[in-house]
């Protein structure tokens, strides 16, 4: 029993004979009396009775219909939707504070021009947090700052970034190109928490000149620590691309570290073992080609 035969049989219901169902079918009506013949013998039940040369349900035969309509029904709506080449799902993903700042919104509009039938479900946080749900299965897609801890990650480059030191007006590093690591050891320090890729690589690049920030204040809010710089509560390492609507506009200045080099890559992070549907690997690709829609970072 296959389903050309539950079509076959649910035709011949709806038309009220073999001839017709045949015509409709575009189909011999002798393969429509063969496929009946079949049914009522792999069921071991009369199906129609023919009566003056007319089919007749039988109450056996309403009972199949009940089922074969209803899966007929389902069949056809799996195959329009399998062989729709138009995605329609959604995407997991997971990224930190800098990027979703100032990438995620960008890269999700034009995704979703290319597939308005997808939706892209978010979660921000830290590299921790985000590579954590990745691990986990939580997410299909991780846009990280730094490496993957996990050798189950899976990671690839799609952007560079940079660190750069912030200071406000008034702030005495405001009239200064340069200060030394040791330098910033003299200053109030307002930094990212520990886990985010940013206090990450800049603790790493302090820990090898033996120096140890202790920060005054730590957050995970990007926005609270460019606010407080601005204010003049002391200086922070961020992202340049976090704080550059505030160096445009002048409210805060990038200051130079001597002989650190702050330069970073975002990564795209996948479980190895995870099967990413149609959905996921459209995203994927959009995100391989953010570079072309960010402008690279001016040099010091």
């Amino acid at each position: 029993m296959t389903i050309r035969h539950l079509r076959i049989f649910v035709t011949v219901c709806q038309c009220g004979s073999i001839t017709a169902a045949a015509r409709q079918l575009y189909i011999a009506q002798p393969s429509v009396s063969l496929a009946i013949g079949e049914l009522e013998r792999h069921y071991k039940v009369r199906l129609f009775d023919r009566i003056s040369r007319r089919l007749h349900i039988t109450e056996e035969g309403r009972r199949l219909y009940a089922y074969a309509s209803n899966i007929v029904s389902l069949y056809g709506e799996m195959e329009e939707r399998m062989s729709d080449k138009a995605l329609d799902g959604r995407v997991l993903t997971g990224c930190t504070i800098t990027i979703g700042n100032r990438i995620l919104p960008g890269l999700v509009r034009r995704f979703n021009q290319r597939h308005p039938r997808v939706g892209v479900r978010a979660f921000i946080g830290n590299s921790d947090g985000v590579e954590r749900r990745v691990l986990e299965g939580d997410l299909d897609i991780g846009l990280i700052e730094g490496v993957a801890h996990q050798s189950q990650l899976q990671a690839e480059v799609f952007l560079e970034d940079q660190l750069v030191l912030l200071c406000g007006e008034g702030h005495p590093l405001w009239a200064k190109e340069e200060v030394r690591p040791e330098g910033l050891m003299e200053y109030d320090l307002l930094l990212r928490e520990k886990g985010s890729g940013t206090r990450e690589l800049f603790d790493s690049a302090m820990l090898t000149r033996e120096l140890v920030a202790e920060p005054k204040w730590e957050s995970v809010s990007t926005h609270a620590l460019l606010e407080a710089v601005a204010q003049g509560l002391g200086v922070s390492v961020l992202p340049y691309r976090l704080a550059e609507p505030d160096l445009a506009s002048g409210r805060l200045r990038r200051v130079r570290i001597a002989d650190m080099d702050l330069r970073r890559k975002f990564y795209i992070i996948t479980h190895k073992s995870k099967y990413l549907p149609e959905e996921a690997q459209a995203f994927l690709e959009e995100v391989r080609g953010t570079a072309a829609h960010i402008p690279p970072i001016p040099a010091e």
